[in-house]
């Protein structure tokens, strides 16, 4: 038996990098899933899910917006009949932009994806959670939310915001036998950090990806999908309120120097 074996689950940002690792890792597991993007690549996802013999529809959806929230969460629910977890992981990196260049408009869009959207997964969810009595729910937060200089200033605020959110939700269940955490990746790679990696290997200094950390490496979106997997199942049945690093060590002592604004 899978560790989810039968269990309903929601991914957001299941598109690409970690969200599709997870889907394709939870499905081994014994997950039946709805895999969530907004970009038409969440099909993909799905494809090879299924070509694997995994039960999963995929929906085109914004995790931002609450109307299409409420539709996927309550897709998950008439589909498989209850709702187990829900990793709300879709989120936008905004870049590098120098703080005085910033707009309102920047950090209105990276909070809505980053932070309203983990609020909206967890709004919607929790009525079938506690009518059940039962489950988990995981929010892709970052390092850049533990300590600064790992990002930019919106990314950095609205992963910090889903830190607090968790905290504070965790309470706000509290004995409804339903959890919830954070994962905090730190340098993954994947199609939010791309542009990273391809200008550190078009210079040559790929070598220095990740020699921050004790492990002296970049993250792959599996490694952050075990941690997913972990905090969604019953394994971590007594893991509630936390956010988890999963950063090679990055976040033992934050080695970065200021940026100018």
């Amino acid at each position: 038996m899978g560790r989810l074996e039968g269990k309903s689950v929601v991914i957001t940002g299941a598109g690409s990098g970690i969200g599709r690792a997870a889907a394709v890792m939870f499905a081994k597991e014994g997950a039946k899933l709805i895999v969530v993007d907004r970009s038409d690549s969440v099909q993909e996802t799905a494809r090879l899910v299924g070509a694997a013999g995994g039960t999963i529809e995929a929906v085109m959806a914004d995790a931002g917006s609450e109307s299409d929230v409420k539709g996927f969460i309550d897709k998950a629910i008439s589909k498989y009949g209850r709702l187990d977890a829900i990793w709300a992981n879709a989120g936008v990196s905004g870049g590098l932009v120098p703080l005085l260049d910033q707009t309102v408009e920047q950090w209105q869009e990276i909070l809505r994806i980053n932070l309203i959207g983990p609020f909206l997964a967890i709004k919607h969810s929790m009525p079938q959670m506690i009518a059940q009595k039962y489950g988990s729910i995981v929010c892709t937060a970052s390092v850049a939310g533990l300590k600064s200089g790992a990002s930019g200033h919106p990314y950095a605020a609205s992963k910090a915001g889903v830190i607090s959110l968790v905290q504070t939700t965790a309470y706000s269940l509290s004995g409804t036998g339903v959890r919830i955490n954070a994962v905090c990746p730190g340098l993954i790679e994947t199609g939010m950090t791309k542009p990273i990696f391809d200008n550190a290997r078009e210079r040559g200094t790929d070598g220095k990806i990740g020699q921050l950390n004790p492990l002296k490496r970049a993250g792959q979106p599996h490694e952050l999908a075990a941690m997913g997997l972990f905090l969604a199942s019953d394994d971590a049945s007594y893991v509630n309120g936390q956010a988890i690093p999963v950063d090679g060590g990055l976040t033992a002592s934050m080695p970065y120097s200021g940026r100018p604004v």
